[in-house]
């Protein structure tokens, strides 16, 4: 059974995990040996700024999911009233069949 709320989550997902890989990258690479070595404070900074730049993709994340989970919560809604309409044309189709039988057993009787 496919995972109907996946696709929406994705397309929530995908388009920022760019931005997080691109902000922390430059945490986590090493510098060339050319370049002077950075300070520890520096560090500190970058990481600190990844960090706050992470949160703000994370709250922006967090939103669009709570958007999606609405969105499939409402789509549930609709399809379960639609299964219960549906539920009740088919007794309703049963009862008058089982009725329609009734009456022609009766009327080959007679």
């Amino acid at each position: 059974m496919a995972l109907p709320w996946l696709i929406p989550a994705l397309k929530a997902v995908l388009p920022h995990v760019g931005d997080i890989v691109a902000a922390a990258k430059p945490v986590f690479t090493k510098k060339a040996s050319g370049v002077a070595p950075v300070s520890e404070n520096q560090q500190i900074a970058e990481l600190q700024a990844a960090a706050s730049q992470n949160a703000e993709h994370i709250r922006e994340l967090a939103g669009q999911l709570q958007s999606t989970v609405n969105a499939l919560q409402k789509a549930a809604e609709v399809a379960e009233s639609r299964l219960r309409r549906a539920v009740l044309f088919c007794a309703v189709s049963v009862g008058l069949s089982a009725l329609a039988l009734i009456v022609a057993v009766i009327a080959v009787l007679r």
